[in-house]
């Protein structure tokens, strides 16, 4: 398996862990990951200095990962450096300042042992303390979390069942709100559920086509590709229903 040195991330990207710079250590050849740049101004200028090949890239890098860049091109980095990996939801919110949105567009979604355990005659509530906690944080130094679902009607159970539990979402300090499919049909809408935090970061979720939710994310923080996400849910937000106003 071949190896790759890890050098270090922008240190002022602390959830996104992007951009980052890493070193072949047998060629001593480098790699390096950043946003892609589109800027015509900014080609255009690199264009009098160079020719861009189609299977060529330029990629930004802030100031600040100068010294990352420093320690790959001398080779003075400390062996064995890891990566932060992907961030979790819990790293994500916890460097959250302002809001964190949330969109779900399926009727279904698995594993789901509250869901089970109602339709087996139960109340259907399982033990969510560790979710309401990080509501809790987050909401208590202020920031705002919205909820957003589309459905479709008459409801399925699955979501008869999610609207009976949504309390607790409300008590932690959510906003949640639902809009039945039929009315959001004009609606230029993402592919997948995602998290927005503070109108910067989007985290898409992906599941199968049962409604088992896979492990499995992309992320966006290109401003251009952002706002055309909180486009999309200002747009749900201001035609769905308040959770207390709505019945299914």
């Amino acid at each position: 398996m071949r190896e790759i040195d890890f050098i270090g991330s922008d240190p002022g990207s602390e959830d996104e862990r992007c951009p980052a710079v890493a070193r072949d250590p047998n060629t001593g050849d480098f790699y390096q990951q950043g946003r892609l740049v589109t800027d015509p101004e900014v080609l255009k200028a690199l264009g009098k200095h160079v020719a861009l090949a189609p299977d060529e890239a330029v990629i930004w890098q802030p100031a600040r990962m100068a010294e990352q860049l420093a320690e790959a091109a001398a080779g003075t980095y400390e062996k064995g450096r890891q990566g932060h990996g992907i961030p979790t939801f819990a790293e994500l919110l916890a460097n959250t300042k302002q809001s964190a949105v949330h969109l779900e567009m399926r009727d279904f979604y698995q594993p789901s042992p509250g869901y089970e355990e109602w339709k087996a005659g139960g109340s259907g509530r399982t033990d969510r303390s560790k979710w309401v906690a990080q509501v809790e944080e987050a909401v208590g130094r202020g920031v705002k979390m919205r909820r957003a679902r589309i459905i479709s009607e008459p409801a399925s159970d699955y979501v008869r069942w999610l609207h009976s539990v949504t309390d607790v979402n409300i008590k932690a300090g959510e906003e949640v709100r639902w809009l039945p499919r039929r009315q959001a049909w004009d609606l230029m809408l993402p592919g997948a559920d995602f998290w927005m935090f503070d109108q910067r970061l989007v985290r898409f979720h992906f599941d199968a086509g049962d409604g088992t939710m896979l492990e499995e994310y992309e992320f966006v923080s290109d401003p251009r590709r952002v706002a055309q996400v909180v486009a999309a849910f200002e747009m749900v937000w201001e035609r769905a229903v308040p959770h207390a106003e709505y019945t299914v």
